[in-house]
């Protein structure tokens, strides 16, 4: 009787603990970048070409899931608590679909498959996503980088990139990923603005469907 007695009582004791430390464990925070919808633009009147786009490349650093600090030019660090929901290289590739086939440029905006027949295709690349703390102050930096190719003709045909500063005035994650959201924005703004790419009425005739 008694070996029964302090065999339960080992077990509540195991299992008091067990509900304690559980209590006290400490759980992620996931979150994601969020641009405004881009509003639809009437067609264009010329002759419009299509376009497809790659999923947007980074470096590795960026994709590991966390969100990333600065606290040197040279030192990288990682919010162990407070990760990515969505990967920034799809959420990217997706925001500028939307966007540039909002512009009406394109007879087509699609996610490159590998095998699409398109007059061009889009490469780009997340080149900076991250909270920066080693100057006065916390802000935020964005960069991107993209170009458009012509599959066929084997050429590339536009490039440009752009970057964003912003500081955080409230010091917390949730404004640094607001601030991160804004400036990727205006980042994706100025890509969209700067491209330029032939009519298909220009295009060889080879090249025309």
């Amino acid at each position: 009787m008694t070996r029964r007695l302090t065999a339960s009582i080992a077990a509540l004791t195991i299992s008091a603990c067990l509900t304690g430390c559980a209590g006290g464990a400490k759980f992620p925070a996931y979150y994601t970048l969020h641009v405004p919808p881009a509003a639809e633009m009437p067609s264009a009147a010329a002759s419009r070409p299509s376009l497809a786009v790659r999923e947007f490349r980074s470096p590795e650093y960026l994709h590991q899931g966390a969100i990333v600090y600065r606290t040197s030019p040279e030192q990288v660090g990682f919010y162990q608590y407070h990760r990515w929901a969505v990967d920034p290289r799809e959420f990217v590739t997706n925001a500028i679909i939307d966007r540039l086939r909002a512009t009406g440029r394109f007879a087509q905006v699609s996610a490159y498959d590998g095998q699409s027949d398109v007059d061009f295709v889009l490469s780009g690349r997340v080149e900076k996503l991250e909270e920066v703390d080693y100057q006065s102050g916390v802000k935020v930096e964005v960069a991107l980088s993209a170009q458009i190719t012509d599959p066929r003709a084997g050429k590339t045909v536009w490039a440009d990139a752009a970057s964003e500063s912003t500081r955080v005035e409230k010091r917390s994650v949730p404004s640094v990923v607001a601030e991160m959201s804004q400036a990727m924005d205006r980042a994706i703004q100025k890509l969209a603005a700067s491209l330029t790419v032939p009519t298909t009425s220009s295009l060889n005739p080879s090249h025309q469907k």
